[in-house]
């Protein structure tokens, strides 16, 4: 009998799964503990035994592509099986299943047969649009009207002010005839390719055109038989310039008139307006004659040597790139930590000489290097062993107080950033520490790790001292309590015994979620670590 294969949930923060790869395909036959499928999860590949003997009868999904938590794998029962009914069945009870898959498929239909279009030739007259004036705006905000319904328009002459989300700009009419419709009040907004006025004959029927354009933009229907004239308006509009004055103070001049002036070279305070309260229009401009008085002007100005800049020739390109089901979970997980958690930052200076010349002494009978990043785990194991209380998980209506210490130490791996676990790292010796640090890494670079190797740290260290960065502060990976930044050690000029001397200095930064540890406690914290780390034979004890 065909049963359904589930996609398993392979750890505690995985949400879906994509198949990196099959190893079978349909009409192969599959036992019980073969492997099946590699699936990438958000911290691992991890392989896919199958539980089911018989024939592969259906994959739910494609290579690459990902399957929901307790999605349809895949179905596996006897060959030749009609599965039909059971998928049907698993797709139906799915939380996006049928029904609502199927809707789209109505809608289409509603739309293959729509209402009669209304016939609009006879009507004399064209709506206007709300432009795009920016490259970020979505709507436009009416903020003042210069025409009111029933007074006549030009071409080019100034119908209205717009406020986009950067700036406030002039709207020139693109249409001569008489203002029958505005599509907003004074201060309201209308959206991108909203109808913003229509303009025509006196008399024309303007409501069947405004009818007939609802009808279009609720059948999803193109509006770019009007568009074309609106959208060389932002290009104008967006590029004009700063505002020119004249000496008896600002003239007054649409911006499209200001940049073709600009452009010609022509002084615009020369040029008498026809427009409202003489303001000049872009056909004052294109009709201006120059006058010989002008020419001096223009001659002396083209005398002085003009500033040539050289072409920059460039090619605009990017790559988009589709998110991991790591990178989703980093960036759920920490959005989460850093908009719930009440984030609180200390920093404190450690002197690391005596820790140089400590580990210098240790490597020359260790077993293995040990790194400074491996002293800075075992002396936190240490400073949380004295110092329990940071030693916490908030769970929302609880807080647990963690009796063992696990250590989390953030590795950088080429998608994201895995944090694999030392387990009783207050119990463990150095040389214990840095080979399984290292064992740890590479598996987390191999994308090896199991989860029991990243589950249940109670402290978590980040450290990017070795990329010379000096401090930083992390964001909480929760449920722990505390993680701790570690910057690079500098050589710097430090106060000793009243000296001013040459030392070197470790900055570390404790981000604490303030709803489980308090300051003071955090303080306590950082203070025995220093000590630690100050004089690390304080460390084996």
């Amino acid at each position: 009998m065909a049963e359904i294969v589930r996609m398993p949930k392979m750890s505690d923060t995985m949400t879906e799964g994509v198949i990196a790869k099959w190893h079978k395909k349909v009409g192969d036959t599959v036992k019980s503990g073969e492997l099946m499928a590699e699936i990438e999860t958000d911290k691992a590949t991890m392989d896919y035994e199958s539980f089911n003997t018989g024939t592969v009868l259906y994959l739910g999904a494609k290579e690459g592509e990902p399957v929901q938590i307790n999605g349809v794998l895949a179905i596996v029962g006897n060959k030749g099986e009609d599965y039909s009914a059971l998928l049907a069945g698993a797709q139906s009870a799915a939380t996006s299943g049928g029904a609502k898959a199927e809707q789209p498929k109505q809608e289409s239909k509603t739309v293959v047969a729509p209402a009669a279009a209304i016939d609009t030739t006879g009507i004399k007259a064209e709506i206007a649009l709300m432009p795009k004036m920016s490259d970020t705006m979505t709507e436009g905000v009416i903020a003042a009207w210069h025409k009111k319904v029933g007074d006549q328009v030009k071409s080019g002459e100034l119908l209205a002010e717009i406020e986009t989300d950067k700036a406030t700009m002039d709207y020139e009419s693109y249409n001569t005839g008489t203002l029958l419709y505005i599509g907003a009040n004074a201060k309201e907004a209308v959206k991108i390719n909203g109808v913003l006025a229509i303009i025509g004959e006196k008399g024309a029927d303007w409501q069947t055109l405004l009818k007939a354009h609802e009808q279009k933009s609720s059948g999803a229907t193109s509006v770019a038989a009007a568009a074309p004239k609106v959208a060389a308006a932002p290009a104008a509009t967006a590029s004009n310039g700063s505002t020119e004055s004249s000496a008896n103070g600002r003239v007054k001049a649409s911006p499209l008139a200001k940049k073709i002036a600009k452009d010609l070279g022509y002084d615009i305070s020369k040029i008498a307006g026809s427009g409202d309260h003489g303001r000049v229009t872009k056909q004052d401009v294109e009709n201006y004659k120059p006058t010989a008085a002008s020419a001096p002007a223009a001659s002396a100005k083209s005398s002085s040597a003009p500033v040539v800049l050289p072409s920059v020739v460039g090619q605009e390109s990017f790559e988009e790139v589709a998110v991991s089901q790591m990178r989703k979970t980093i960036a759920k997980r920490l959005s989460e930590s850093k908009f719930t958690a009440p984030h609180f930052y200390l920093t404190m200076e450690i002197n690391m000489d005596k820790a140089i010349e400590a580990r210098k002494s240790m490597n020359e009978i260790a077993p293995v290097k040990i790194s400074f990043n491996d002293m800075v785990i075992k002396a936190v194991a240490a400073a949380l062993r004295q110092n329990p209380d940071v030693n916490v998980s908030w769970l929302g209506d609880k807080m647990r107080k963690n009796h063992h210490i696990h250590i989390g130490v953030a590795v950088a791996v080429k998608d994201g950033l895995l944090v694999p676990v030392i387990r009783f790292a207050d119990n463990k010796s150095l040389s214990h520490i840095a080979v399984e640090v290292k064992d740890l890494a590479q598996k987390a670079h191999d994308k090896k790790l199991q989860p029991s190797d990243w589950e249940g740290s109670t402290f978590t260290i980040s450290n990017l001292g070795m990329f010379g960065i000096e401090d930083f502060t992390a964001i909480i990976n929760p449920p722990d309590a505390c993680i701790l930044a570690v910057g690079g050690i500098k050589e710097t000029a430090i106060v000793k015994n009243g000296q001013l001397v040459p030392g070197n200095v470790m900055k570390v930064t404790l981000s604490c979620d303030h709803r489980a540890v308090d300051g003071a406690v955090g303080a306590a914290f950082l203070k025995t670590l220093k000590g630690l780390l100050e004089d690390p034979v304080r460390i084996l004890i």
